[in-house]
């Protein structure tokens, strides 16, 4: 699969090629600040099959967290384009910046669920976890 996207502006572009390794909805704190209060919808592409293809985001990381995620936006618009968690070998990538955001799908699972609020919805029969589900192996 190849996806292209990138930030409202434009200044800032990607390309990720690869086979997702996942896709899912994410309901934590963290992600609702970030999507403006909704859960994140969000694809695991590999880490070695992404480049940034015009100009270049901007990272965030808290720094009172002991193992804090980087989060990558436009330095212009703020568009939020990718999360980078410490020990995963994957870029997260968040689904509304795709030029085709048909593209996604839909997600394999609900995470995160215990800072779920009222008024978000978990599709009918899609897996739930508070936290994230156990390992696959």
């Amino acid at each position: 699969m190849k996806l292209e996207g990138g930030c409202y502006c434009g200044e800032v572009r990607y390309v990720a090629e690869g086979d997702p390794m996942f896709k899912g909805q994410c309901h934590c704190r963290e992600c609702q600040y970030i999507s403006g209060g909704g859960p994140n919808f969000f694809m695991l592409m590999p880490v070695k099959g992404f480049s940034y293809s015009k100009g270049s985001p901007k990272k965030f990381s808290r720094s009172d967290l002991e193992s804090p995620v980087t989060r990558e936006f436009c330095p212009s618009c703020g568009t939020h384009l990718t999360t980078l968690r410490p020990g995963l070998p994957a870029v997260i990538l968040k689904a509304g910046t795709f030029d085709d955001p048909a593209l996604y799908g839909n997600p394999q699972s609900a995470i995160y669920t215990c800072d779920k609020q009222a008024f978000h919805m978990i599709p009918e029969g899609l897996p739930a976890f508070e936290k994230l589900p156990p390992p696959r192996g």
